[in-house]
């Protein structure tokens, strides 16, 4: 690990949201299929797997653009719906995919939870390592992902949210990292930054100097053989699960 982060573990531990304390992925795959059944017509009767891949792909494609700036964040929101609904011969208006990702919302929020491993992790790194501080850096809306925060109880866990869209530069930029620890007047040698997607987040952070984190998720897309490689030579931390992060970070754990 970095400077400053040593058996007593950091003083600041920063997190990614979707799909690293927030379970993203199961949420969208049940939202998408529960809006498909509802809509009826040729998607009711298409391959699961298939609806949640192109799906899944369509948000990929999408948001980045969003993050980007070639769409904006209600752009990025239609054009999937649209492009979806073309997928199964159907013509949607703008006005129309907006209302249909409406309503696809609706089942995505139906199912937003926390993954199991969440609060734990939180609560333990708090026992063990006293005093030490939690904050989020997340790619998109404040006032969005503020919704998820409040639905699922960890507002209340989380002292500063850092977002994109209100800081005006997306993960991996180091300035978005460094902005983050400078909230809370923590070096980035003391801090560390957890999140799934190992360039945005773990690579990324370590770039900014802070002690990066990757979180492995089982079924998540595997990265390129590049980003592994790179991330290697910068020493970045790998996890399968958020229950090995405390003592990873206390200096007890064989993680890799």
């Amino acid at each position: 690990m970095t400077g400053g982060t040593a058996a007593a573990g950091p003083s600041l531990v920063l997190f990614d949201l979707d799909d690293t304390l927030f379970a993203h992925r199961q949420a969208v795959a049940a939202g998408i299929l529960g809006h498909v059944a509802a809509q009826g017509g040729k998607g009711a009767a298409a391959d699961p797997h298939a609806v949640v891949a192109l799906w899944n792909a369509l948000e990929e494609q999408h948001y980045h653009a969003y993050l980007a700036g070639d769409l904006d964040f209600a752009g990025q929101r239609s054009a999937r719906a649209r492009d979806f609904a073309a997928a199964h011969g159907v013509d949607l208006t703008e006005a129309e995919a907006a209302a249909w990702f409406t309503d696809y919302f609706l089942h995505y929020r139906a199912h937003w939870r926390l993954h199991d491993d969440a609060l734990p992790c939180l609560d333990e790194l708090a026992r063990r390592i006293p005093g030490v501080r939690f904050g989020l850096i997340t790619n998109g809306e404040l006032a969005y992902q503020s919704v998820k925060l409040a639905d699922t109880g960890l507002d209340a866990r989380v002292e500063h949210v850092v977002t994109s869209a209100e800081f005006g530069l997306s993960k991996p930029r180091p300035e978005i990292f460094e902005h983050a620890c400078a909230l809370f007047g923590a070096g980035p040698g003391a801090s560390v930054y957890v999140g799934d997607r190992l360039r945005t987040d773990a690579i990324g952070a370590t770039a900014a100097g802070l002690t990066g984190v990757w979180l492995d998720r089982p079924g998540a897309p595997p990265p390129p053989d590049a980003d592994l490689a790179e991330a290697r030579e910068r020493g970045v931390l790998r996890l399968t699960t958020l229950a090995d992060l405390p003592a990873l970070l206390t200096g007890t754990s064989g993680a890799r």
